[in-house]
């Protein structure tokens, strides 16, 4: 079992994140990431929220030893292609330890902010699909021709490579439809805030996608995004349970369905659960007001308990 954070950078400054990502880092923590919005996540959006891109960059310069993703890039968002160079370029500044994740957006309240057209779900998994059709061929081949619907590149190269030889494309999705395409294109699967039970249940249906588009689904790195509100007693850790609803507002319930409640002890055996449905990475996420002191009961009292 792997173990990551996930750091939301909405109503945050960089110091508190850097301080998140050095216990990361220096703690042994297999992974890092950041996320990709505009505006702050199922909060008012009237809040502050650090650019994707450089977020990723800042991460990547600022660790040594973490490797270092977003979870997850909208598709529609940037051209394919850039984002491939942005890949490329961001594992020569990590040394070889960049992370690609793609995913089909959700926010509405961005797209249309910023006259980014918010298309049905189908439409939208469409251009996922050809996003990284696109990435993996930029990415893997030295010169790369697709023409699609909504996205095309003509004899495209993308100079330099990665650094690390055989470079994961992550894709963040749940559904039926999405699953399929994870099924054909990824080299990882996240998807964030779903109990066990669920959770297992899209895993093995990943896990049968696979199988029918020819490829291993053990070539599928399988990872899941909890909550964390863990403290020494349960009378504690059921106060911290209140504060979801200031960091996820309406969405707090459904958050706490795949959150890491009550004491270490509670979350090892959570995290075991996770572990039996098939998961091989479990990143805790976190936003602010960040619980350091709950991230590093975690770290010491949590982790360990999967070392041997």
């Amino acid at each position: 079992m792997k173990f990551g954070l996930h750091t939301g950078p909405q109503n945050c400054t960089f110091d508190e994140l850097r301080r998140l990502w050095d216990m990361a880092d220096e703690s042994g923590l297999w992974w890092a990431s950041v996320w990709d919005h505009f505006y702050p996540a199922q909060t008012a959006a009237e809040g502050d929220c650090f650019e994707a891109v450089a977020t990723h960059a800042a991460l990547a310069a600022h660790t040594s030893n973490v490797r270092v993703g977003c979870l997850v890039y909208c598709a529609a968002y940037r051209n394919p292609a850039i984002l491939a160079n942005v890949a490329a370029t961001l594992d020569h500044l990590s040394g070889g330890r960049a992370e690609l994740g793609l995913g089909a957006g959700w926010s509405e309240e961005e797209f249309r902010a910023y006259g980014i057209p918010f298309e049905r779900p189908g439409v939208r998994l469409e251009q996922l699909d050809e996003a990284a059709t696109i990435v993996k061929g930029l990415l893997g081949n030295e010169r790369t021709t697709f023409e699609g619907s909504h996205f095309s590149v003509t004899d495209a190269m993308c100079n330099p490579k990665m650094v690390q030889p055989d470079p994961r494309l992550w894709i963040g999705v749940m559904g039926e439809r999405a699953l399929r395409i994870a099924a054909e294109h990824a080299d990882g699967w996240n998807v964030p805030f779903l109990d066990p039970d669920t959770w297992g249940a899209r895993n093995r249906l990943l896990s049968e996608h696979a199988e029918t588009a020819g490829r291993d689904p053990g070539a599928i790195m399988r990872s899941v995004n909890v909550g964390l509100a863990i403290a020494p007693t349960e009378d504690e850790a059921a106060a911290k349970r209140s504060r979801l609803d200031e960091q996820f507002g309406p969405a707090a319930d459904f958050i706490a369905m795949g959150t890491l409640l009550g004491t270490p002890a509670q979350a090892v055996d959570r995290i075991g659960e996770y572990q039996e449905a098939g998961a091989d990475l479990v990143v805790v996420a976190l936003r602010a007001p960040f619980d350091v002191e709950g991230f590093a009961l975690f770290l010491d009292e949590v982790v360990p308990a999967f070392s041997s």
